[in-house]
C-alpha cells in the first residue's frame, strides 16, 4: 500500500498460444495477457475471451488490414489477437473505469502493439468518441452480455455502430449463466439479426483452449449480429 492509500494492483501475465496445422506447415501465435488479481471481473481472462480469440485466429487471413473495435475490452485478449493478425485495432471500455482502460494499454505493451487507440466508450451513450470512430469492419465483444440490466445498452451501442457501418458485423461470445438468458426481444427492437456460430466449426469444442484450461465448468456460445437485411443498405 502506498502513501496515498491506494493499493498497487498485483498483475500476473498469462500466455495463450493459438496453433493450426495446414498440410506441411504449422502456424502459431502466442500472446501475453496481464491479469489484475483483484475481484474486478473486467480484468480477468474469462472463457468467452479465449473462445472469441480462437475464432479470430481461425479467421486471421480475413482480418488483415481490417478495422476492428473491441467493446468492453478489459484484458483485451480478442483485440490483441486481431492486432497480431494484422488488423487495425481500437480498444474500448467504460469511460468511468480508468483501471480497465489502463489494462487495455498494458495488454498492448506486453505484445508490442504500439498503434492501438484506447477509448472510453460507455454502453448506451452516444459520446463524441463514439461518433468520431473511423469506418469499422468488425466489432468484438466477449462476455458483454453479463449483467441483464446492461443488455439493451450494449445493443444500443452496437446498433448505432452497425447503422454507421452497414456492412460490419458484431462478433460476440457469451457464457450461459441462466436459463432465462435471452436478447431475442432486444434484437427485434433494434432491428438486428443474429446467427449462432457452432464452436466445432472453428475447432473450439474442447476443454483446453489456446494451451490454457479455463477454470470451472462453463458453456460458451458465439453469435454474429448484423443489421436486418432491409436496414443494411445496398
Amino acid at each position: 500500500m502506498d502513501d496515498s492509500g491506494t493499493e498497487t494492483p498485483r498483475i500476473a501475465y498469462k500466455v495463450f498460444t493459438f496453433e493450426e496445422s495446414k498440410k506441411d506447415t504449422e502456424e502459431s501465435l502466442s500472446v501475453c495477457i496481464p491479469e489484475v488479481l483483484d475481484p474486478h471481473y473486467g480484468m480477468y481472462v474469462w472463457p468467452c475471451a479465449v473462445v472469441l480469440a480462437r475464432y479470430l485466429w481461425a479467421r486471421r487471413e480475413e482480418l488483415r488490414d481490417k478495422t476492428v473495435l473491441e467493446i468492453g475490452a478489459g484484458v483485451s485478449l480478442p483485440g490483441v489477437v486481431a492486432g497480431k493478425c494484422g488488423a487495425k485495432v481500437i480498444l474500448s471500455d467504460n469511460a468511468t473505469t480508468p483501471q480497465c482502460l489502463e489494462n487495455c494499454r498494458r495488454s498492448c505493451e506486453a505484445n508490442g502493439l504500439r498503434d492501438v487507440e484506447v477509448l472510453g466508450l460507455t454502453w448506451g451513450e452516444i459520446s463524441p468518441d463514439l461518433v468520431l470512430l473511423p469506418e469499422l469492419d468488425v466489432i468484438l465483444g466477449s462476455d458483454v452480455f453479463y449483467e441483464p440490466q446492461d443488455f439493451e445498452d450494449v445493443l444500443v451501442t452496437v446498433a448505432y455502430l452497425l447503422r454507421k457501418n452497414p456492412r460490419a458485423q458484431f462478433w460476440t461470445t457469451y457464457q450461459e449463466r441462466s436459463a432465462d438468458w435471452s436478447i431475442e426481444a432486444l434484437l427485434h427492437r433494434w432491428k438486428l439479426s443474429c446467427v449462432d456460430v457452432e464452436l466445432e466449426s472453428f475447432d473450439t469444442d474442447k476443454p483446453e483452449l489456446a494451451e490454457s484450461a479455463p477454470p470451472g465448468s462453463y458453456s460458451v456460445q458465439m453469435m454474429i449480429i448484423t443489421l436486418k437485411t432491409e436496414d443494411a443498405g445496398p
